[in-house]
C-alpha cells in the first residue's frame, strides 16, 4: 500500500465504513482505532481515562475532546504498522489536536446522499430473539418478518426510523463539512462514491492509496 500508513475514514451513517475498515485492516495490517471501541475498552479496564469517561457518561454528558484525544494518543503511539482512524476526528478542533500527535497520510471520505442513507438504514431489521441483523435491500430474509436463523420476529429499531436517520445525517453533514474542507485544504482528502457497493469502494480506495 504505497507509503500511506496513517489513514482516517469519514462517512455518514450507513455509508459502509465498517465494511471498508475491516477490509483495509485485513489487507494492510493497520491498527483499527475506533473511538467507540477504545472508549469501551478503557472503561472496562478501569484506566484513569476510562474512569473519567465513565463519570461523564454516567452524568449524561458527552465525553470531552481532551479525554478522547488522550485515549487516541496512546493507541497511535503504539501502532507501529500504521493505523486506521474510524470515527475520529469529528470536528476541525479534533483534527487540529490530532495533528499535534501524528500527521495523516490520507483521509478517505465516503460520499453518500441523504436519500441513499435513509434507504439503506430504514431497510434494516433485527431479530428480537437471536439478534441477527438483516437488510431488506441487500441481505433480505426469506420472509421480511421472520428470522431465517431462529424463526424469531424481525422488527425495525427506533433509531432506524426515517426521521431519526435524517436527523443523524444532518448532524453529520453539519459537523463534518468543515472537516472535509480542512483536509481538502491540506491536500490529503480522497472522496469515494459510497453508492457503488463495498467491493467497488474498496477497489477505489486501493487505487487511491497506491
Amino acid at each position: 500500500m504505497g507509503s500511506a500508513k496513517r489513514i482516517a475514514l469519514l462517512g455518514p451513517p450507513g455509508a459502509g465504513k465498517g465494511t471498508l475498515a475491516k477490509r483495509m485492516i485485513e489487507t494492510w495490517g493497520l491498527e483499527h482505532l475506533s473511538t467507540g471501541d477504545i472508549l469501551r475498552d478503557e472503561v472496562a479496564r478501569g484506566t484513569d481515562l476510562g474512569l473519567k469517561a465513565k463519570g461523564a457518561m454516567d452524568a449524561g454528558e458527552l465525553v470531552s475532546d481532551d479525554i478522547i484525544i488522550n485515549m487516541i494518543r496512546g493507541r497511535i503511539e503504539s501502532a507501529s504498522q500504521g493505523f486506521l482512524l474510524d470515527g475520529f476526528p469529528r470536528t476541525v478542533a479534533q483534527a487540529e489536536a490530532l495533528a499535534d500527535i501524528s500527521e495523516l497520510d490520507a483521509v478517505i471520505s465516503i460520499a453518500l446522499s441523504r436519500d441513499e442513507v435513509v434507504a439503506r438504514l430504514t431497510a434494516r431489521r433485527v431479530c428480537g430473539q437471536c439478534g441477527r441483523i438483516y437488510n431488506l435491500a441487500f441481505q433480505p430474509p426469506a420472509d421480511p418478518t421472520v428470522c431465517d436463523a431462529c424463526g424469531g420476529d424481525l422488527t425495525q429499531r427506533d433509531d432506524d426510523k426515517e426521521e431519526v436517520i435524517s436527523n443523524r445525517y444532518d448532524v453529520y453533514a453539519e459537523s463534518t463539512a468543515p472537516l472535509i474542507d480542512f483536509y481538502r485544504g491540506h491536500g490529503i482528502l480522497h472522496e469515494v462514491d459510497g453508492s457503488k457497493g463495498s467491493a467497488i469502494v474498496f477497489e477505489a480506495v486501493t487505487e487511491l492509496l497506491g
